[in-house]
């Protein structure tokens, strides 16, 4: 039985204090210069004394990748100074602090982006039913580049490792999926050459640590399973993808889901729970982060008893901020947002948060 509490070795050099992570959420409260605000800088603060490692709200890698009004920049150089601020905050509280490195591609909105100009793999649809490009060959292997240098300043800012956003449906994988990408060159067509854009990506991030930082260094790639599209990402596809991210110096995996019960919809060998089908076929290659819907101690244990290394709360974190510290302690927390417990959560991200009733349990 794997413990919640025990201490958990992400690799030979990394050691967390316990199994339990805080998901990357985005905060939309980013300042005006897309630096990081105040009101931020306490929220990580106030839920870094539980969790082993927090995840952040992800930075965007190059200037027409923003997908988000608040999102944090990691660009430029220049947003160094910011980073390094919530690397600090984290790591005051005893987490490890890992920058999420992002591109929004055809989700990023073209009010947001120099010019309007918002790219994908190919020619789509944008979230704002405007038209996204597709980046050209020569762009698409600067786009690889971008993220390497954003992990050069999240090592420069201090961040004891990054995560690449491969999920969600953002660049890496509208680079992945055959519904999204329709390129003729060597990025799209066949599995081998949409799995290229992902590969290269993390190929180069583990160039820039292995040139800037020491082992320490933690590199993450989140990524979703499935798409429900005909032409979209299938479980069988992502065990193709995850076993060549296996083979790579990565230091985890994590698996992007609402709920950590979930099953495979397209998988050759029928419907299994996500987790347990990822956990078989790492096979103790690379520890795997569960996420999805965990709000009580109980549904935590289950999850890491389907397979999960590490165990990822979001939407509890924002509900009750000392959730790990009270359940070590043996303490009831609450599941559903209580307006009179004491929690900080930065205003536009509780702006965002009741305009979606039913996000969170209680609103």
């Amino acid at each position: 039985m794997k413990a919640l509490f025990e201490k958990f070795k992400l690799n030979e050099q990394v050691e967390l204090r316990n199994r339990l992570v805080m998901a990357p959420m985005t905060t939309y409260s980013a300042n005006e210069d897309d630096t990081v605000s105040d009101e931020e800088i306490t929220y990580y603060k106030e839920r870094a004394e539980g969790a082993g490692m927090i995840i952040t709200a992800c930075s965007y890698v190059a200037a027409n990748g923003k997908a988000f009004p608040g999102q944090i920049a990691a660009h430029e150089d220049r947003y160094i100074p910011s980073l390094r601020r919530i690397a600090q905050a984290i790591q005051q509280g005893g987490a490890k602090a890992v920058l999420q490195i992002h591109h929004g591609g055809r989700q990023s909105l073209q009010h947001l982006v120099p010019n309007g100009d918002v790219v994908s793999a190919s020619t789509a649809v944008t979230i704002e039913k405007k038209e996204a490009r597709a980046l050209t060959l020569e762009e698409t292997k600067e786009m690889v580049k971008a993220y390497a240098e954003a992990t050069r300043r999240a090592v420069e800012a201090g961040f004891d490792g990054v995560e690449i956003h491969g999920a969600n449906t953002y660049l890496i994988q509208q680079y992945f999926s055959a519904f999204t990408n329709r390129r003729t060159d060597e990025y799209g067509g066949t599995f081998e050459n949409r799995l290229r854009f992902p590969l290269e990506v993390v190929e180069e991030v583990i160039k820039v640590k292995n040139k800037y930082a020491d082992e320490k260094f933690i590199v993450g790639y989140r990524f979703s399973p499935e798409e429900p599209e005909e032409d979209g990402i299938t479980m069988d596809d992502t065990v193709r993808l995850v076993d060549e991210l296996a083979k790579t110096a990565l230091t985890y995996l994590h698996i992007s889901l609402g709920d950590f019960k979930s099953e495979t919809h397209r998988y050759k060998n029928g419907q299994q729970n996500r987790i347990s089908v990822i956990h078989s076929l790492l096979n103790g290659r690379k520890p795997l982060i569960g996420v999805g819907s965990i709000y009580t101690r109980e549904e935590a244990d289950q999850a890491l008893q389907l397979g999960a290394d590490l165990v990822a709360l979001g939407r509890a974190l924002l509900i009750e901020p000392h959730w790990v510290e009270k359940v070590q302690n043996g303490e009831s927390v609450v599941t559903a947002y209580d307006k009179k417990i004491d929690t900080v959560i930065p205003g536009p991200l509780m702006e965002k948060i009741l305009s979606r009733p039913g996000w969170i349990p209680g609103i």
